[in-house]
């Protein structure tokens, strides 16, 4: 059995993974969801907040609980903290996987891989240091569970998508891609699955479910994740 560590994305918190950890989990796995300072239950760190401290809490969380052979999640911009993270505790992890992942190198900010239009969508939902969470229909939620997310959804702390990633030394660990195909998304996270289809080391895997397919999808998602 493994140890997953799932890493949420702007706006998340841990919650959002509560359905693929109850599925990973009576599988027989090992589940950690950890939320990110400024969002969700620890939205009062939200002044503090930086892409940085956010990278430093997931290599902590990784070395105060001796947490070895892991499979580290990051989900859209949990890509970049996954990545940051990668660098610095790369022995203690196993198999990195990005779900419609952000993928930056070293020196590159969430701000730097937006295409002009999604940047000018998050300057204009911008105010007072943090960026204002999308309706969730735009992550692929339905109506059915529209307002449960919507209420869950925080603000989120705009320095960590200025602040430029510190990943110097990237490791050479297995890497898996998945690439979510469905809902209005779909287009901002293809570039970087083309373009990973053709590097060496990395598998890409298309998934057929919208950008948050842990709240949509989350059975079909753990499933492929424990492959």
């Amino acid at each position: 059995m493994a140890t997953f560590v799932l890493v949420h994305g702007a706006w998340h918190g841990g919650w959002c993974w509560r359905d693929v950890a109850t599925e990973l989990a009576f599988a027989g796995h090992d589940v950690l969801t950890p939320t990110s300072s400024g969002l969700a239950e620890r939205r009062g760190l939200a002044a503090s907040a930086t892409l940085s401290a956010h990278v430093d809490e997931l290599a902590g969380l990784l070395y105060f609980a001796d947490l070895r052979e892991v499979v580290l999640v990051g989900h859209s911009y949990g890509g970049l903290v996954v990545t940051g993270a990668a660098a610095r505790a790369h022995a203690r992890i196993a198999r990195l996987v990005y779900v419609d992942g952000m993928m930056a190198e070293d020196g590159q900010s969430m701000f730097d891989l937006l295409v002009p239009a999604r940047r000018r969508w998050y300057e204009e939902a911008t105010s007072g240091g943090v960026v204002l969470p999308p309706a969730p229909e735009v992550l692929g939620i339905g109506s059915d569970r529209a307002d449960w997310v919507s209420d869950r959804l925080s603000p989120q702390p705009l320095a960590t998508l200025t602040e430029p990633l510190s990943a110097p030394d990237a490791p050479p660990l297995a890497r898996q891609y998945v690439r979510c195909t469905a809902g209005p998304l779909t287009g901002s996270f293809s570039g970087f699955a083309s373009r990973l289809r053709d590097t060496a080391g990395w598998d890409v895997v298309d998934f057929d479910g919208p950008h948050d397919a842990m709240l949509t999808h989350p059975t079909d998602l753990a499933a492929l994740l424990a492959t």
